[in-house]
């Protein structure tokens, strides 16, 4: 299962330096909807290696509007405590995030 992140929250998570994926959904999104289940597999897939979860735009906006999330979902990698270049925006299939992922772990 997805991590939720929140306002509170994440500014903490990702000061732990660990890698880390968001995806910035909201309720009323059709593709945000499609891709939630690959991003609940890719979570529990990826378990202990990268902390991948969910930031709902609908309950949550100083951190979406900090990194200008315009479309979602959008979904943005950090790691060592800094966002990296990785962004993946709109419907993506698994294979395109998973490859993503490994892009992540390997910096």
């Amino acid at each position: 299962m997805a991590f939720t992140f929140t306002d509170e929250n994440v500014e903490k998570e990702i000061a732990t330096g660990k890698p880390i994926i968001i995806d910035f959904w909201a309720t009323w999104c059709g593709p945000c909807k499609a891709i939630a289940p690959i991003i609940d597999e890719l979570a529990a897939e990826y378990e202990g290696q990268v902390l991948i979860g969910k930031y709902n735009c609908d309950e949550e906006n100083d951190f979406a509007s900090a990194n200008r999330i315009m479309s979602i979902p959008a979904l943005l990698f950090y790691k060592d405590g800094k966002k990296t270049d990785i962004r993946l925006v709109g419907a993506q299939s698994k294979a395109a995030i998973e490859e993503k992922i490994k892009e992540l772990i390997a910096l």
